[in-house]
């Protein structure tokens, strides 16, 4: 039980960490976009590579904030009739529903590993008249859907858990000192 908690701690402490440093993508990309209007409209010089770039950042942001999503429990869910369930019939629908997540996940995987190793052997480039290259954000691709892989694992490991009223996983971390005050 010990090494479960060990994982499930690690794992979210891992994507809680990284989560807070993509986030501060958001105000890069918000910065790249004020530029750009200032420089198209006040200036008459527009520039040909903000825009990608924005989108660039923005791709990063999605792909790498997954885990952190899941480890606070931020995925869309249907509440409907969820919310009324106690915490272990939510436990015990969480872990059959796994099952797609799991699905997804792994594909999601396999051809990001695939389309990102392709792009890493030829060095892509977006082709465009800015011309960046464009494999390490497909890189991130695997990596953020590992992360998130691996907090699916450890919400899998809390619901049997919770589901087998084995040990409630009280330690982990959802936040942390500095979020809550």
């Amino acid at each position: 039980m010990r090494l479960i908690h060990a994982y499930v701690n690690g794992i979210t402490r891992l994507n809680i960490f990284l989560g807070r440093w993509v986030a501060y993508l958001i105000f890069v990309i918000f910065l790249l976009l004020i530029f750009e209007v200032f420089m198209r409209y006040l200036f008459s010089a527009p520039t040909s590579w903000t825009n990608e770039l924005g989108q660039m950042l923005f791709g990063l942001y999605i792909v790498l904030s997954g885990g952190y999503v899941m480890a606070h429990r931020g995925h869309v869910n249907v509440d409907l009739l969820y919310s009324a369930f106690s915490r272990r019939t939510q436990a015990w629908v969480d872990i059959f529903t796994s099952s797609m997540f799991f699905l997804f996940t792994l594909a999601l995987l396999y051809f990001g590993s695939s389309m990102a190793w392709e792009s890493v052997q030829s060095m892509e480039t977006s082709y465009s008249a800015w011309n960046p290259p464009i494999w390490p954000i497909k890189l991130a691709i695997p990596v953020g859907t590992l992360l998130l892989l691996l907090q699916g694992i450890a919400k899998l490991l809390e619901d049997v858990i919770v589901a087998l009223n084995l040990q409630p996983v009280a330690d982990t971390p959802k936040s942390s000192p500095e979020e809550t005050q």
